[in-house]
């Protein structure tokens, strides 16, 4: 690392530090495009879930004005909805003044005043894109024969995008160790089985962003989530590392009374394949 990206770096850090030591109100100016007396839902985002902290309504212009509680060393996740659609991400830290321009529609918004949450944006356009190109080549399998050239084109082409993104992914987390909008790349998913960091090795990023920013926001509940999660997966991986350079070993010998109460010796029975049932007489209760 070069003298002035460390620079820029701690300038980085010291900056959240301070915000993040003060304890003032975040407010969020915003207008919501041809959307007059309009209904709109402010959501904390807690460690899983949204939680609605109010809904606020916007004038004849649009234009709506919100004051969100900070508490200190807190940063906070909100969101902005118009019914079920996700209309801005945000990620507030004490004292800011936003200004977001979004429509009802949630397919784009702009965000000013608050680097953080233009990030944050960046992030999500960036998501969006990859899934939207990513779901329109899977789609062009439908129908095909399994083992036609043509659907292994298709594979082909899907892994190179889920790789190139999965790549660029990681690049962000590593050119953005203090920010915390790391956090949701670290948990996107391009479905519900298939999380985008899903190899073991993903475990070290997951240590590295909340080591990084528990040396700025080490009260944040979204930091001390990520703590677990790092931990989980550090798990995870110590044991496949422990099993990959473990010896091969043959089975334990055991000899234990059948049925009918005789003595039998596993090794003795000459099968290729033994299941050994543990049972007691309550399981059968």
């Amino acid at each position: 690392m070069n003298s002035n990206k460390a620079i820029k770096l701690f300038a980085g850090a010291a900056l959240c530090l301070c915000l993040a030591s003060c304890g003032k109100d975040a407010k969020i100016e915003g207008t919501i495009k041809d959307a007059p007396q309009t209904d709109v839902i402010v959501k904390l985002l807690g460690v899983n879930e949204y939680n609605v902290l109010d809904t606020i309504k916007t004038n004849a212009s649009g234009h709506f004005s919100y004051k969100v509680a900070m508490e200190k060393g807190q940063p906070e996740f909100v969101y902005l909805f118009h019914g079920d659609v996700k209309m801005a991400s945000l990620i507030l830290l004490p004292g800011d003044n936003v200004k977001v321009t979004a429509d009802t529609l949630g397919k784009a918004y702009t965000v000013e005043g608050s680097e953080e949450s233009a990030k944050l944006e960046q992030v999500e356009s960036d998501f969006r894109d990859f899934t939207t190109v990513f779901a329109a080549e899977a789609s062009k399998a439908a129908g095909l024969e399994y083992d036609s050239a043509e659907l292994k084109n298709i594979q082909k082409n899907l892994s190179n995008q889920y790789v190139n993104y999965y790549r660029s992914r990681v690049k962000y987390v590593l050119e953005n160790p203090f920010s915390l909008s790391t956090i949701p790349v670290l948990y996107q998913n391009l479905n519900e089985n298939f999380s985008i960091f899903s190899q073991q090795t993903d475990a070290i990023h997951f240590r590295n962003v909340h080591d990084s920013l528990a040396t700025i926001y080490p009260d944040s509940k979204y930091v001390k989530a990520l703590a677990k999660e790092a931990s989980r997966r550090e798990k995870i991986l110590d044991v496949n590392t422990r099993m990959s350079f473990a010896e091969e070993v043959g089975f334990i010998d055991l000899n234990m009374p059948d049925v009918k109460g005789n003595k039998v010796s596993i090794k003795g029975l000459g099968a290729k394949v033994v299941m050994v049932h543990f049972w007691v007489a309550a399981d059968e209760a």
